[in-house]
């Protein structure tokens, strides 16, 4: 891939608690912008971000999973135009133990140059995952992460 955002944060919680709380509804309603994902969580299956309202704001495939170490998605926007027009990408979560702490580390890539949409993620992917720590770190996630986003104002 030619352009590449690479994010890493370190979470004090268990390798399986993180990795429910990247997949499991009642889990990103609190830190994605009270969206949910749609899977089976299988390798080749479907996969897809959605909205209280039923709108689907991002999709694509699971391209590999190893539970609870490593997720590799084919993305594709699906809510805004001018991102969606950049056609699909490739994210990466790999969560790697560090003493009392995971690793959780994102590598976001798209064939574009100039990607509006990997300008776009290298925004959302901090302000989500930071958010995600404190909810398991503290109980509460960041309340600008809970909101239903707009197309004109989100954090992605």
């Amino acid at each position: 891939m030619k352009n590449k955002f690479v994010y890493a944060i370190y979470i004090r919680t268990t390798q399986q608690k993180l990795w429910d709380a990247l997949i499991k509804p009642e889990f990103t309603k609190q830190y994605w912008c009270n969206s949910h994902q749609e899977s089976n969580w299988t390798q080749g299956s479907p996969w897809k971000i959605v909205l209280p309202d039923g709108t689907t704001t991002d999709m694509g495939e699971i391209i590999e999973i190893d539970p609870p170490k490593k997720l590799v998605l084919k993305w594709q926007n699906e809510w805004r135009p001018e991102l969606k027009a950049e056609g699909p990408s490739r994210a990466t979560i790999f969560l790697e133990p560090v003493g009392d702490t995971i690793k959780l580390t994102v590598t976001h890539e798209i064939e574009k140059d100039d990607s509006k949409f990997l300008g776009a993620v290298s925004n959302g992917w901090p302000a989500i995952l930071s958010s995600l720590k404190s909810l398991l770190e503290t109980g509460e996630s960041h309340e600008h992460t809970r909101k239903t986003p707009t197309r004109d104002k989100c954090i992605v």
